[in-house]
């Protein structure tokens, strides 16, 4: 019962730190065009 203590915030504060970083992505423009990187692996010799 005490590692409860332990791993609730942790996994709280791991949870803010994916959050972050998917806000960072999208901030960023990560996703904006994901079609046209498929096919430029398949268009570069």
């Amino acid at each position: 019962m005490d590692i409860l203590y332990l791993l609730v915030p942790l996994s709280v504060v791991l949870v803010f730190f994916i959050l972050a970083g998917l806000w960072w992505a999208i901030d960023r423009g990560q996703f904006e065009d994901i079609e046209s990187e498929g096919e430029r692996i398949l268009r570069e010799p």
